[in-house]
């Protein structure tokens, strides 16, 4: 029998897709100029980001966390697969923070020897290639760690699902999923570079810009050399974060005239914080649970918790153990899964007003009111 629709009777009636996804190439080769200085391809963004910027960071990580502490029913079976830890991975944290980095997850079913599923593993999905058949569609995967490649069928020989693959929607790419990294990349640069740009200022005792003027008293002017050779040592003594602030030694009639134009009025705290307001939504953090100043979106914290589960946590939760759900049932015959949001603190609010109409609706039935409730 095959899974996921890749039943012989139907093969024919699948269209073509392209064989080679457009994702492919920005997430392994990075090729191209890097757009306005931002980082481009996976392993720079991710260092950007992940590694080099803290409000990426907690982002990612409130959203990560909070998949992995979600409370899974389902076949107790099941259960136990997607909860324990291979290799001392901990399953939904890597698959959540690798669709909102990445955009794909690959989860490898392994054997136990007799026939069923030892563990799920999390692949790194930079290092997964997707291998397609003549009609473009997913037939193998292929994992490469340095100069080792592995081939890693999609099903087994019973026709059982051995890898899965969940990817976030992509407009362009019939393979690869799209992930949140490269819509938060300018974002993160931008912060990433306000942050420079005031250390150096601090580092060279915050001095402003300004212009320099050529003033001899005779009337004189420069010549053109000296001029090219003036600007060339501006450029690579005073230009750039790495040197704001640098004080200047002048002579020959040169000046510094401050100009109106200071990190003051270009107001980089406000800045920084529009940028990193940018990188939460992104993410699909409410600003105001990365401590962001001036966010009145929410009325209180709680608030903030409630709509990141319920339109950030919740609905990745359940795609990513619907997706999983599925592959087990190949393997053990009920593998559903589901999120039990009764038992999500963040969400009990909710559940205490449904409750509270319930229990007031008189004119329903015992039984009534206990399916209402989910019981």
């Amino acid at each position: 029998m095959k899974w996921f629709g890749r039943r012989s009777g139907r093969d024919g009636s699948r269209p073509v897709l392209a064989r080679g996804g457009a994702g492919a190439v920005l997430w392994r080769e990075g090729s191209g100029p890097a757009a306005g200085g931002w980082a481009q391809g996976y392993e720079a963004q991710v260092r950007a980001a992940y590694l080099g910027n803290p409000i990426a960071q907690r982002a990612v990580r409130l959203v990560a966390e909070g998949v992995a502490s979600m409370p899974v029913v389902g076949d107790a079976r099941a259960v136990a697969l997607v909860a324990a830890r291979s290799a001392g991975q901990e399953l939904l944290e890597s698959v959540g923070a690798q669709l909102l980095l990445h955009g794909n997850a690959y989860i490898q079913l392994i054997e136990d020897g007799a026939g069923g599923i030892g563990e799920l593993y999390a692949l790194r999905p930079e290092r997964v290639t997707v291998e397609a058949d003549a009609a473009g569609w997913p037939v193998a995967y292929r994992y490469r760690v340095g100069d080792r490649v592995t081939r890693i069928a999609a099903e087994d020989g019973a026709g059982r699902p051995a890898v899965v693959h969940i990817r976030g929607f992509h407009p362009l790419d019939d393979h690869y999923g799209l992930g949140c990294l490269g819509a938060a990349t300018g974002a993160v640069a931008i912060h990433n570079e306000a942050a420079r740009w005031n250390k150096a200022l601090l580092d060279n005792a915050a001095r402003p810009s300004g212009a320099l003027v050529h003033d001899p008293g005779d009337g004189g002017v420069l010549s053109g050399e000296q001029y090219d050779r003036l600007r060339a040592q501006m450029d690579d003594a005073f230009a750039g974060a790495a040197n704001a602030g640098r004080p200047m030694l002048l002579d020959g009639g040169l000046k510094w005239q401050a100009m109106s134009l200071t990190p003051a009025d270009m107001d980089f705290v406000g800045l920084k914080a529009q940028a990193a307001r940018e990188i939460a939504l992104a993410f699909g953090v409410p600003p105001m649970l990365l401590g962001l100043p001036g966010d009145n979106t929410f009325a209180n914290y709680r608030e903030a918790n409630r709509a990141l589960w319920r339109q950030t946590i919740v609905p990745l939760g359940e795609r990513v153990l619907g997706a999983l759900g599925q592959a087990i049932d190949g393997w053990i015959g009920s593998g559903a899964l589901r999120v039990d949001l009764d038992r999500v603190v963040a969400l009990s609010d909710e559940r205490d007003q449904l409750w509270a109409r319930v229990a007031g609706a008189d004119f329903l039935t015992p039984e009534e009111k206990r399916t209402l409730v989910g019981l």
